[in-house]
């Protein structure tokens, strides 16, 4: 299963949130999980090579890699029926090697903020990746969301991604989602997350076998 994690807009949290669903899959869930990491700052790479050198026993393996060089990693890694492959896609969409990553994908999760900067990024994703894929599902993720702000937009925002998938219970912007690295997530984010990765798995992953 092929699940990528992108939207446009830079600083939507994409990174962490790819982390804490490849350990989620594989620490709670004991799947296995290769990571790709194609965003310029390659964070997810860097964390995996530091928790290398700490000899830190890595639940999953990372892989750094460029856009052109996906469709034959794609062959290698979806030889194994039970191997899980999430992307952390670079913050853009004027690349024509986006389009075999969105062919691809059995999956979208799309982390955003309600601000309208973000919104029109989220949904010129989706129009776009619809294009490409009709047929992968988009589950949005509300994240970073601030709980003593009141969002004037939200009932708007939400009303219009709908119309592309399903949008999960908001994450919070909280410190401690920082501290989450390639070989643990902090206990105190499992509370959080469980909510929203549980359902995603049991819609999507559990679906698919």
């Amino acid at each position: 299963m092929v699940i990528i994690i992108g939207n446009q807009k830079g600083g939507a949290g994409k990174s962490t949130l790819t982390l804490l669903l490849a350990n989620f899959l594989t620490l709670a869930k004991k799947r296995t999980v290769t990571v790709i990491d194609m965003d310029y700052q390659q964070s997810i790479a860097g964390k995996y090579e530091k928790a290398k050198l700490l000899e830190n026993a890595e639940p999953y393996e990372v892989i750094a890699a460029s856009l052109e060089h996906y469709p034959v990693m794609l062959s290698i890694l979806t030889q194994n029926k039970e191997q899980i492959v999430i992307i952390d896609l670079p913050g853009k969409l004027d690349d024509d090697g986006l389009i075999p990553v969105f062919q691809s994908a059995d999956l979208v999760i799309c982390p955003f903020a309600y601000d309208e900067f973000s919104f029109d990024s989220t949904v010129l994703f989706s129009v776009v990746l619809k294009k490409i894929n009709a047929n992968a599902p988009i589950n949005y993720i509300p994240n970073r969301i601030k709980g003593n702000v009141k969002y004037e937009t939200q009932k708007e925002v939400e009303e219009q991604l709908s119309k592309f998938g399903d949008i999960s219970t908001p994450l919070p912007d909280r410190i401690d989602f920082q501290r989450t690295n390639t070989f643990q997530t902090p206990l105190s984010v499992y509370p959080l997350i469980i909510p929203v990765f549980e359902k995603i798995y049991e819609k999507y992953l559990l679906a698919s076998n």
